[in-house]
């Protein structure tokens, strides 16, 4: 459980994209879902603790929806607006969801971004890094000051094509953040166990890969913990579950304040239950009307689900 009011958290830094989604899913088109790794992360991670994001939009990005982000507590001092169109995606997911084909990217402003933290920002203990090239991650590092923990994600492009790069960011996080398809990538190993002993070799001091509907693995010195997925009677939307996982993780910790093998495994288990909520909406329209009281309750719905005897 939390053991510390809200208003004690330590704040949470989230670097990423703010973007525009257009979504072609089972259940019937949708065009312009806010979306975006920061964005989701956001919501997630202020159920726990105070955000601060850092990302860019552009001169198209409603004004309104920044406002909402603040309403949720959430510092928008680091979204720069740039003159040019926000970042948008297409994609086209399978009947059964299991499949997405990327039908267009526009990079716009995005493709320019060079995150910079504000002053305020630059002695935030918790920092998450979202999915962005692992050059920018380690310009946030170069001006952040000696954060308490820092966690990013990556993705296989930048595996494939900046594992140079990549591997000096891995050399300076204390977690990694990856799926499965991503972690035999970079270890170039089928094997989950023995990829995750590989990775956190590269540096990172704990590893938590993401399995989806199949749950998620922590990977650190006291061995391996398995989260189960919460299992959903109808899932509408996977897109930023992973994000949303990220971000829940960081806030329910930064809340918590412990960093210990106890804490962790609770964090996975959360922010396992805050990713269901996500796919079972269209963008964050479900997530961003969670509650603490919701994510607890579906908490212990799981708990039970486990339970030996």
């Amino acid at each position: 459980m939390i053991s510390k009011p809200r208003e004690q958290a330590s704040p949470v830094l989230i670097v990423g994209s703010v973007a525009f989604d257009d979504l072609e899913l089972p259940s019937g088109a949708e065009k312009d879902v806010v979306g975006g790794s920061a964005t989701y992360a956001a919501y997630s991670a202020a159920l726990f603790a105070p955000v601060q994001i850092v990302a860019v939009v552009g001169a198209d990005f409603p004004e309104a929806t920044l406002a909402d982000l603040k309403n949720h507590g959430i510092d928008i001092a680091g979204v720069e607006r740039a003159a040019g169109k926000t970042f948008r995606w297409a994609g086209r997911y399978a009947e059964n969801l299991t499949g997405r084909m990327t039908l267009d990217t526009q990079l716009n402003v995005f493709a320019d971004f060079r995150p910079k933290l504000p002053a305020a920002y630059t002695s935030t203990p918790f920092v998450l890094l979202g999915n962005i090239h692992p050059a920018l991650q380690l310009e946030v590092l170069d001006q952040a000051q000696k954060p308490r923990l820092v966690a990013a994600d990556t993705m296989n492009f930048w595996i494939e094509g900046e594992r140079k790069t990549l591997l000096e960011l891995l050399s300076k996080i204390d977690l990694l953040i990856i799926n499965d398809e991503e972690l035999r990538q970079l270890a170039e190993d089928h094997n989950v166990k023995r990829a995750a002993t590989k990775v956190l070799g590269m540096g990172p001091k704990r590893l938590v890969v993401k399995r989806g509907e199949f749950g998620a693995m922590l990977f650190d010195d006291h061995g391996c913990f398995f989260a189960p997925a919460f299992p959903l009677d109808n899932e509408v939307d996977p897109t930023g579950a992973g994000d949303t996982f990220a971000g829940a993780l960081m806030g329910y910790l930064a809340n918590v304040g412990e960093l210990d093998a106890g804490t962790f495994r609770r964090a996975l288990m959360m922010a396992g239950c805050i990713a269901s909520f996500c796919v079972e909406g269209v963008g964050t329209r479900v997530t961003s009307k969670l509650t603490q009281h919701g994510a607890f309750a579906r908490l212990a719905e799981l708990s039970r689900l486990v339970q030996l005897g």
